[in-house]
């Protein structure tokens, strides 16, 4: 038998259903059979996870995290089902940040890392100038606008060095200049050997950023190739239609 590649992600009959009923009293399935697998290094850094509303996109990401538990099928890192905590970090749409300032919230997440005091001071500094965030340091990271805390965010995930990191619509609702600041941040932690795995719903976003597309809707993985494939030449209808902008059912 075959060993395991060292640089896949492989998701196998994935399955998460609700605790809603249909009228039957069957769980409803929200995920339902999802199959793919993803290279985390080479060719493909950056995987989009895209779909309509409510087609289970941030499910998905939160089971590729483990906060959720699937009901069934297995999700297996490297071909092992267990993956190191500190080599996985996910960001959410709405950060959640500490009541501090945007200096003691990295600090608290390197500390949290076992970061020896002596590199804690230049640690910090990086991961400010990473996010440009260096002049908002002695800031309350709550009274920052949504763009910087998200910043923030993102960089705060990196003061582990995660080999995987997971984004739900990290610029969702942003500026241009802001969306702008934050895909820099994301293409540069991908150059620096960590797979990203994010949700969006922008195409043009993919098509700037992502090496491949997992394209999800209803729940059901309808296609996953590269991005240029998925733009240009769609294999499922689902697909084409979500491109032209119709309603996808």
């Amino acid at each position: 038998m075959p060993m395991p590649s060292a640089n896949i992600i492989e998701v196998n009959n994935l399955c998460y259903n609700a605790n809603e009923k249909n009228a039957v009293g069957d769980a409803l399935p929200l995920l339902n059979d999802i199959s793919f697998k993803l290279v985390t290094k080479d060719s493909s850094k950056i995987t989009a996870i895209m779909g309509p509303n409510g087609a289970g996109k941030s499910l998905l990401l939160r089971n590729l995290a483990g906060l959720l538990t699937p009901n069934s099928g297995e999700i297996l890192w490297h071909g092992t089902p267990n993956i190191n905590a500190k080599e996985l970090a996910i960001v959410f749409q709405k950060p959640i940040l500490l009541r501090r300032s945007v200096r003691a919230n990295l600090e608290h997440a390197l500390l949290a890392f076992k970061t020896p005091k002596d590199q804690l001071h230049n640690g910090t500094e990086q991961l400010l100038e990473l996010g440009q965030l260096t002049d908002l340091a002695n800031r309350p990271a709550r009274i920052l606008s949504g763009g910087e805390q998200q910043r923030l965010a993102i960089v705060r995930a990196l003061a582990g060095d995660p080999k995987i990191l997971l984004l739900d619509e990290a610029t969702a609702s942003l500026d241009p200049q802001t969306t702008f600041l934050i895909e820099k941040i994301i293409t540069d932690t991908s150059k620096n050997d960590t797979k990203i795995i994010m949700v969006t719903h922008d195409l043009s976003q993919a098509k700037r950023m992502a090496d491949d597309v997992v394209f999800i809707n209803a729940g059901t993985i309808c296609e996953h190739t590269s991005t240029k494939q998925f733009l240009s030449k769609p294999k499922s209808q689902e697909a084409k239609n979500y491109i032209c902008g119709k309603l996808t059912l």
